[in-house]
């Protein structure tokens, strides 16, 4: 009697589930995630062993970069569109509706006053390029002061943060403290890049 030779079948895999998988976290992600605002300077902040984080929102940055310009930043698109209105009224300055928007998407600016309508006119291109002098904070032209003022007096929440390059120098530093306690800002925030605890102790 002849043998019957059994035909061999390859196993298949559907790989149907995973794919649909794999497209769905994709979609899941691309859903949640924010993009992050280029910032108008880079800074390189000191280290230090401290664990407290601050807040994901309302937050005030003030950032001092190494050549000693200050840059002031707020999250929250409505809140920024009223701080500005606020600070139009206050300094005389008529800004566009399209302008508001795109006050609203910056993460940071360094410009007095008189040259913010110039430098939200410019392509976003261009701003990215463009060497903003920072914001005024001697005394006779203190706008850092009006800026927290106004945007505390928009959202009473806010915290305060000061992110400072470890060159910057340490007058500015201190004008920039003496303008927060002159506007009753006692409690704020130094940003670090976190680093190990000493293992001795």
């Amino acid at each position: 009697m002849p043998k019957v030779k059994v035909k061999r079948k390859n196993p298949s895999l559907d790989m149907t589930p995973m794919v649909d998988l794999f497209f769905l976290l994709v979609t899941f992600f691309m859903l949640t995630a924010t993009a992050r605002p280029d910032e108008a300077v880079i800074v390189d902040t000191p280290s230090s062993a401290s664990e407290i984080k601050i807040p994901d929102t309302n937050v005030i940055t003030i950032t001092i970069d190494n050549d000693s310009r200050v840059f002031f930043g707020v999250d929250g698109q409505q809140t920024k569109e009223a701080l500005l209105d606020k600070m139009a009224g206050k300094y005389g300055v008529g800004f566009t509706e399209e302008e508001r928007k795109t006050f609203s998407l910056l993460s940071n600016f360094g410009v007095p006053m008189s040259q913010l309508k110039s430098l939200l006119a410019m392509e976003s291109s261009a701003r990215k390029e463009v060497n903003q002098p920072g914001i005024p904070i001697d005394s006779a032209r203190n706008e850092l002061g009006d800026w927290i003022l106004q945007t505390r007096l928009t959202n009473p929440k806010v915290v305060i943060a000061i992110k400072g390059d470890q060159d910057a120098d340490y007058p500015t530093v201190k004008r920039v403290i003496d303008i927060l306690q002159d506007r009753k800002v006692n409690r704020f925030n130094l940003i670090t890049d976190m680093e190990a605890k000493p293992t001795n102790l």
